[in-house]
């Protein structure tokens, strides 16, 4: 089979692979017909975070199940699912609690222990608690390529909104403009937000953002930006969302809360050497966030997407095909693709 490996910054190659294969009892093999380029992906091929030659990469997929081990109940064979980007067994301590990405059986696609999801089929350990069964009438529906943002961006915004305590009638500020920046435009609107401001540099993204529901945009940086959403604010905002993951974004959202206001942060944090303890402190700031648990929400936005209340698929903004991988990354990592979408 064919499949995506990092090789060094800026050099991912397709290349043949070893089958995907049930290796235990709780395994199942996926065909997947859609994955996705992740913004997390660009920080090894940017040579931003460490990631050790010849893995695989990739943790976004969607597809048909192709095999199960004899202890896998919840698909079978020929079911239409969907993976968030971590597997996890559903029934540890973590699990039960709402915090799959934690789980003690757990791991992330992608990474040395795991096949990535830029390929034509995956090995999921632990299926029953990782794997979500969709309609099988999705199969070739345009509202398929909806779903899909759930194996990532969209729980993962929506995590950042849940942490940054979003509530009906709040004011919200969303740093960054990326496909997870985006989604918690989404995410923040979806929970009832008042007013939502959203930061970012690129027209395009900032268009998109308006249409899933920002009523304000701010388009400088660092402190000029701060100062912009405080005088819009009053203050400073009941919630931020930070969804980037450097120094500068970090920052950012901290200037950008009211005294007592929360910042949830869901950005991988690449390049951040330090936080502002002393403000967070002396202004009673809440920071929550971190790894998205995307399992445990991914029931009632797949619920909302099949309503037709929520539609996340505006970020897929460009169609590659496996062979064309590379080309994908280098599209988002120069800013002319938002969100990579592979079709298979």
């Amino acid at each position: 089979m064919r499949a995506t490996v990092f090789h060094g910054p800026q050099d991912v190659r397709v290349e043949e692979v070893p089958d995907a294969q049930v290796q235990t009892g709780r395994d199942a093999v996926v065909r997947v017909t859609h994955a996705c380029v992740c913004g997390s992906d660009l920080w090894p091929y940017g040579g931003g975070l460490p990631k050790e030659a010849g893995t695989r990469i990739g943790h976004e997929f969607l597809g048909v199940v192709d095999a199960v081990g004899p202890d896998v109940t919840s698909v079978a064979v020929g079911d239409l699912v969907l993976s968030p980007f971590t597997w996890s067994c559903g029934s540890c301590e973590h699990c039960r609690r709402g915090l799959p990405s934690s789980c003690v059986r757990g791991g992330f696609f992608g990474g040395p222990a795991g096949d990535g999801g830029q390929g034509e089929a995956v090995r999921v350990p632990q299926a029953d608690g990782t794997l979500v069964r969709l309609p099988a009438e999705l199969a070739g529906d345009p509202l398929l390529q909806s779903v899909l943002p759930l194996t990532d961006v969209m729980p993962t915004g929506h995590h950042a909104a849940v942490s940054a305590g979003v509530e009906a009638g709040g004011t919200v500020v969303v740093v960054g403009d990326g496909a997870v920046g985006l989604c918690g435009v989404l995410a923040a609107a979806r929970l009832g937000a008042g007013r939502v401001i959203a930061l970012g540099h690129h027209e395009d993204r900032l268009a998109l953002a308006r249409r899933f529901g920002a009523t304000d945009v701010v388009t400088v940086r660092g402190a000029e930006a701060v100062a912009q959403v405080r005088e819009l604010t009053g203050g400073g905002a009941d919630s931020v969302l930070e969804c980037v993951g450097n120094q500068e974004s970090l920052d950012t959202a901290l200037g950008s809360a009211r005294d007592g206001g929360k910042v949830g942060y869901v950005g991988v944090p690449a390049g951040v050497k330090g936080l502002q303890l002393g403000t967070i402190f002396r202004r009673n700031i809440t920071l929550a966030g971190g790894i998205a648990p995307a399992r445990a929400y991914i029931p009632e936005l797949l619920a909302d997407i099949l309503a037709g209340t929520l539609d996340p698929r505006p970020v897929l903004d460009r169609a590659y095909g496996l062979d064309d991988v590379p080309t994908a990354y280098a599209d988002m990592a120069g800013r002319s693709t938002l969100k990579a979408m592979i079709v298979l």
